[in-house]
């Protein structure tokens, strides 16, 4: 295993900007979250399990921003990937921790445990991992009074705190993440480390569609369940994380916040909604 992170610290350069690291960032709602940061001015090390993607998508922001291979699922390559993030940049001021992949689908007597482990190890073991990473840097970087010393954002989900019928290891993964969110919120909130969750709904990504083409999820149904009738975009994402990452967000830790056009906010039977208009539908 390498060198433990905080032995390394006291060696690092002077931080000159502010610096990212996302996970899962070569696409969906990762990449549009390094493109908003990117955006907001920080350099943003993109960190995905498929290195040539990863430094591809750094090469399309420009060559301030770093594309690094990452298995959020071993220490060493967390362990590694982080390492490099300090040495190149000097300082980690933002952790979003977006990694993940969809769940197997069929009934759950008919469930793969090897599957079911899988599913939990990239996301909440991934998570675990990597704030605990991220955080021995923060823990250690220097203290201004009023400012955060660094901020965490989880991806959680509305299967975090509702049930999904079939897809046991995502609902209990994403059930995690909030609850490690709230926990490592209150441990490091007095250390000036700040810690969130966002809870997409349904999104267009790559990874729902792929849900789709199984047969996991209907598309037609999600949307006429949502109130605000349609799936969310990743940009749309992106910019509740930007805002849960940066200052302007100052006196938020150990929240959840849902960006699920209303679906959790929903009690009511499908029929009291209207009906969505054609260009909706």
């Amino acid at each position: 295993m390498s060198e433990p992170l905080n032995a390394v610290i006291p060696a690092l350069a002077t931080c000159k900007a502010a610096v990212a690291i996302v996970t899962g960032a070569a696409a969906g709602i990762g990449w549009a979250t390094a493109q908003r940061l990117a955006a907001d001015g920080l350099r943003v090390a993109l960190l995905d399990l498929r290195t040539d993607a990863a430094q591809a998508r750094a090469a399309e922001l420009g060559s301030i921003h770093l594309g690094l291979g990452c298995d959020v699922t071993s220490e060493e390559s967390v362990e590694a990937a982080v390492a490099a993030v300090l040495e190149r940049f000097g300082c980690i001021d933002a952790l979003v921790n977006n990694a993940g992949i969809g769940d197997q689908t069929g009934p759950t007597t008919e469930q793969n445990v090897q599957a079911f482990d899988h599913v939990l190890a990239v996301h909440l073991r991934g998570t675990f991992l990597m704030s605990r990473a991220v955080a021995r840097h923060m823990l250690h970087a220097a203290s201004t009074p009023g400012r955060s010393r660094g901020a965490i954002v989880n991806l959680g989900s509305i299967a975090s705190s509702t049930g999904l019928p079939a897809r046991n290891a995502y609902s209990a993964a994403k059930a995690g993440v909030l609850g490690m969110t709230r926990a490592m919120a209150s441990e490091w909130a007095r250390a000036g480390i700040r810690v969130n969750a966002v809870a997409p709904g349904y999104v267009r990504t790559a990874l729902v569609a792929d849900l789709e083409r199984k047969g996991a999820i209907d598309a037609a149904g999600i949307r006429r369940r949502t109130p605000l009738g349609r799936m969310a975009e990743p940009a749309e994402i992106a910019e509740v994380i930007a805002f849960l990452a940066s200052s302007r967000s100052s006196y938020v830790t150990g929240a959840l916040i849902p960006v699920d056009g209303g679906w959790t906010a929903f009690g009511a039977s499908e029929s009291a909604l209207p009906e969505l208009a054609d260009e909706m539908a």
